[in-house]
């Protein structure tokens, strides 16, 4: 399940979900928008405040069951791969639905709480500079999620901004760093699902 940015389902989710079934997953990115696509920050924004972001289940409804369908999911782990917001769905979707969701692979993303009993693995990718996420915030994360003994790996990327790895963001794409980060990213959801 890749889960987008406040920006929507762009065609950087598209080929990233592309880029997911090259190295043999079955990828399906939900459209939290109903087809609108975000150009600017403004619109963004307004775009992200039309949304009940805090019922993520609400949100990810016929997700879960439309990947359970499907004949190579059918019996297999499903993992999530969220971008900033996406990041926080992805973050409670592994509490929300623990049977269903087994691994997470988080980008420039948070969400507090306690995550006491959670069996899943959770990867994370943070920019070494980030407006949208304080320092503080990545600390508390990796505080909370250590705490509950999650499995979870936290990288920064040196000389990085919010949405590096995303190439459609051309002033923040950082192709070393994302690199990495995808070949960091395919590794881990091979071990976990």
């Amino acid at each position: 399940m890749v889960i987008h940015a406040w920006w929507g389902l762009n065609a950087f989710i598209k080929q990233l979900c592309d880029r997911l079934a090259q190295a043999g997953f079955v990828a399906f990115a939900p459209d939290l928008y109903d087809g609108k696509v975000a150009e600017t920050i403004a619109q963004a924004e307004a775009y992200r405040g039309q949304i009940d972001w805090m019922e993520p289940t609400a949100l990810l409804a016929n997700t879960v069951p439309a990947l359970r369908r499907h004949p190579r999911t059918i019996d297999q782990p499903i993992g999530a791969i969220g971008f900033s917001i996406g990041a926080f769905i992805a973050l409670a979707l592994l509490e929300e639905m623990p049977q269903d969701v087994c691994a997470a692979v988080i980008f420039y993303g948070t969400r507090e709480s306690g995550y006491q009993g959670l069996q899943a693995a959770v990867q994370c990718h943070f920019a070494e500079v980030d407006e949208y996420e304080d320092q503080s915030e990545l600390d508390s994360l990796e505080k909370s999620l250590k705490a509950a003994g999650v499995d979870a790996t936290f990288y920064t990327y040196p000389g990085t901004g919010h949405w590096f790895f995303e190439s459609n963001m051309p002033d923040a794409y950082n192709a070393e760093a994302a690199q990495l980060a995808w070949e960091r990213t395919i590794r881990f959801l091979r071990e976990r699902l």
